[in-house]
């Protein structure tokens, strides 16, 4: 019996994933018969993690549909602002420091593990928590157990932190989070971070903040003006209340 031919077309965000004869408009494809969509899309190098709506002969179907021959098959992008919940909270890989530093500026939940403990526990990691996987690896991304995620597209961190504003749309709450670990961050005298200070930071600075679970402490200092430059464009851009 032959196997049966179908013809994909993907959008075009979803070209960066697959060969160059597949942007062109629709391309046939003969699958094994028993294959879902959802395998065939991921065979073809995309992850379901990025795809939309899967339409057949434009109407919607699961990624567990089996292609029939004939069918014609549009494969589209993921929504933009994806709902995760009201208040979507995050898993980085080893990659992604800089990423996580600055979703933690902004005041994110932003897990981040380094040195790399493995992609089987960070999905599972991403499961028991409810974290959206964040990453530039195709493979983690295809782990069944993951609880979301999503496909970091660019190398540089600015366009990766506006990507990820734009497509989960986090509230912000800027100055609120420790970047070195993610806890919450409160203000206190300047006697409880003592310890923590140089002599010219103690006679400079009259307002500190320290985390709750690291004690790492934190003032207006040298590097103040190249991190509200961060705040100030991403609240500009995608709201929130500079603190």
């Amino acid at each position: 019996m032959d196997r049966p031919q179908i013809r994909l077309e993907f959008a075009p965000e979803l070209h960066l994933f697959v060969s160059a004869p597949r942007r062109a408009g629709r391309s046939e494809l003969r699958t094994d018969g028993t294959s879902t969509l959802g395998h065939v899309v991921e065979s073809l190098g995309v992850p379901l993690t990025e795809v939309g709506a899967l339409l057949v002969d434009g109407r919607p179907v699961p990624d567990a549909h089996v292609p029939a021959d004939g069918e014609e098959i549009t494969v589209a992008a993921v929504a933009r602002p994806q709902p995760v919940g009201a208040a979507p909270r995050f898993l980085l890989d080893v990659h992604l420091g800089t990423l996580a530093r600055r979703l933690r500026l902004l005041g994110i939940d932003a897990a981040y593990e380094n040195p790399d403990i493995g992609d089987a526990a960070l999905a599972a990691r991403s499961a028991a928590e409810r974290r959206v996987m964040l990453s530039r690896d195709r493979g983690l991304l295809r782990r069944r157990e993951l609880f979301a995620g999503a496909y970091v597209y660019s190398h540089r961190p600015a366009e990766q932190l506006r990507d990820v504003l734009s497509r989960f749309a986090p509230p912000l709450v800027p100055w609120s989070r420790c970047t070195t670990c993610n806890g919450t961050l409160s203000a206190v005298a300047k006697t409880t971070v003592r310890e923590q200070l140089h002599d010219g930071t103690e006679r400079s600075y009259d307002a500190f903040a320290q985390c709750g679970d690291c004690g790492q402490a934190y003032w207006r200092g040298a590097h103040h003006a190249r991190l509200e430059a961060i705040v100030t464009d991403a609240v500009r851009e995608f709201g929130g209340a500079p603190r």
